[in-house]
């Protein structure tokens, strides 16, 4: 099969980096995801991703795990209800988490979503919509599928300025209220140092917004639920990772505090007519 080239924008090229490391993890002698999908996603993209390496890929694994787990338990509570991923790329998560009965929505702009329909096809119960996270257009599409809702955004709106991500996550509040929220965020240390970052070195995009403080954001529409690092995952997701990380994230952040902690992945809910209760 003659491989497919990639044309993507600054951002979007970002995508490809998760996707790789969740490539390599699959071919891991203990992989943390399983993820043999990707790695057949690389074969078949005309990319070169030996341009990537650093803590980025073996992050991204670790992050998807968590975001994984919260998805998980969004299932076990709420299996028919809807799951929103925003700013998809080329996530295998409909593929993993599949529990036959939740209504999922992969939302991504026209050239993401272009190339990932290369590989995927919508069907039963699964949609890919064009369309950021920055609009509302998608919206009504979304609450037309059963409640409750999880959103989540992966490595997105870090690449955004702070007024852009304050405005995206307040219309989401106010449209659905009572809505599972989780995303990630990155301090100053973790934004100031990036180039440092061996798979951030091979891509044009920088990410633009730093939030030392997840808490800080329930002014935004919000209540704080958990607020994660890759020292203190989950207790079930800590299960599944192998020793070097299960045990190394941890004397990672007792041994350097600011650079392992500054990087949070944080699960909210949405505040009833996204305003603080």
């Amino acid at each position: 099969m003659e491989k497919v080239p990639v044309r993507l924008g600054d951002v979007q090229e970002t995508l490809l980096i998760p996707l790789y490391g969740r490539a390599r993890d699959s071919r891991a002698r203990r992989s943390v995801l399983g993820d043999v999908r990707a790695a057949e996603l690389v074969d078949l993209i005309d990319y070169d991703f030996g341009r990537f390496g650093g803590p980025s890929l073996p992050g991204s694994v670790l992050r998807a795990s968590i975001f994984d787990t919260w998805v998980r338990r969004f299932l076990e509570a709420h299996p028919d209800g809807t799951v929103v991923e925003l700013g998809c790329g080329l996530s295998t998560r409909f593929e993993r988490l599949d529990n036959g009965r939740v209504h999922w929505f992969d939302l991504d702009l026209p050239d993401s979503i272009e190339l990932r329909r290369t590989f995927f096809g919508d069907r039963e119960r699964y949609t890919m919509v064009r369309g950021s996270v920055l609009d509302t257009g998608w919206f009504d599409q979304v609450a037309a599928a059963p409640g409750p809702y999880l959103l989540l955004s992966e490595a997105v709106l870090l690449y955004l300025a702070e007024d852009e991500v304050e405005t995206a996550v307040r219309r989401i509040a106010q449209r659905f209220p009572g809505a599972t929220l989780a995303f990630d965020t990155g301090g100053a240390l973790m934004i100031r140092s990036q180039e440092r970052n061996g798979s951030m070195k091979a891509v044009t995009a920088r990410m633009r917004w730093a939030c030392d403080d997840p808490l800080l954001l329930e002014h935004w529409g919000l209540r704080l639920r958990e607020s994660r690092t890759f020292a203190t995952p989950p207790p079930e997701t800590a299960a599944a990772w192998p020793w070097r990380f299960r045990y190394g994230m941890p004397l990672l952040a007792r041994l350097i505090p600011p650079a392992a902690n500054s990087y949070k992945l944080n699960l909210y809910t949405t505040n009833d007519h996204g305003r603080p209760s």
